[in-house]
C-alpha cells in the first residue's frame, strides 16, 4: 500500500515509509519504529493506519539498516543520537502537513519499544504533534531532558507491559508527572494483565497478545479521533 519517500529533516534529509488511505485523505500520523528498524512490521502498522483512514509516515531512523537479532538491534539503538531521531520525527510531521492528502491541522505520533520512548517526547520536538500513543516505551536516554513545556494542551497515552515495570516503570512515572506539570494530559494504561513487552507485534508470537493489541489499537484510534482536528 505504501512507498518510500524522502523528506527534509532539521539537519539534512531523511527517508521513510508513507502509506495513504484509500479515501485519498485523512489525518496525519508519524509511526516510530522499534529497535529493529524500519522492518515489515512497522510498514504494516502504517498500512493499517491507512486502512483506518490516516496518512501514516514512518521515518527510517537507521537509514536503511535493520536488525533481526537482539544484540544487533541493541547496538543500533545505542548508536542512535536522540537529537537526530527528534529531528527526523519533527521533519516527518512537518512533511505530512505539506501533503494535500493530510486533512488535519495537527499530527499524531505512535511508537513501539524504543519508538515508544521517542513517541513520548515527540510532542516536545514539534509544536503540531498534538497527541501521542506510546506502546511499552523503552527510554535508554537517562540524561536527556525533554522540553516539557511543549506538552501544554496536548495528550499522551501509554500502554505499559507488566514485564517492563521493573526497568521502565519509574521512568514512565517520571515522564507522566512531567507531562502533567507542563499542562498536558497523560493516561498510563496498566490493565494489560500479565502482558509481555512487544505484545502488539504480531510477528513475534512469543510476545503477541491479540486481545491487548486490539484494545491498545482502539485506544490509539480514539485518541487521534478526538485530538487531530480537521483543517
Amino acid at each position: 500500500m505504501g512507498e518510500l519517500v524522502r523528506f527534509a529533516s532539521f539537519g539534512g534529509q531523511a527517508s521513510g515509509y508513507l502509506s495513504l488511505p484509500a479515501s485519498g485523505s485523512g489525518p496525519g500520523v508519524v509511526v516510530i519504529q522499534e529497535w529493529w528498524g524500519l522492518v515489515p512490521h512497522i510498514k504494516a502498522v502504517c498500512d493499517r493506519f491507512a486502512a483506518a483512514g490516516y496518512v501514516a509516515l514512518a521515518p527510517d531512523h537507521y537509514d536503511g539498516v535493520s536488525a533481526t537479532e537482539p544484540d544487533e538491534a541493541g547496538k543500533l539503538m545505542k548508536g542512535l543520537e536522540i537529537s537526530s531521531a527528534a529531528d527526523d520525527i519533527a521533519g516527518a510531521a512537518e512533511y505530512l502537513l505539506t501533503l494535500d492528502e493530510v486533512s488535519s491541522s495537527n499530527i499524531g505520533s505512535v511508537g513501539f519499544c524504543m519508538g515508544g520512548g521517542l513517541a513520548l517526547i515527540a510532542p516536545t520536538v514539534y509544536r503540531h504533534i498534538a497527541a501521542t500513543s506510546a506502546f511499552y516505551p523503552a527510554m535508554p536516554w537517562p540524561n536527556y531532558v525533554p522540553r516539557w513545556s511543549g506538552y501544554a494542551g496536548k495528550e499522551a497515552i501509554v500502554h505499559k507491559a507488566v514485564s517492563d515495570e521493573g526497568h521502565a516503570g519509574p521512568m514512565i512515572a517520571a515522564y507522566a508527572q512531567a507531562i502533567e506539570a507542563a499542562g498536558g494530559t497523560v493516561t498510563v494504561f496498566n490493565d494489560y494483565a500479565d502482558s509481555k513487552h512487544a505484545f502488539f507485534n504480531d510477528t513475534r508470537p512469543e510476545m503477541f497478545n491479540s486481545q491487548y493489541a486490539d484494545t491498545a489499537w482502539q485506544r490509539t484510534l480514539d485518541l487521534f479521533e478526538r485530538r487531530l482536528s480537521i483543517r
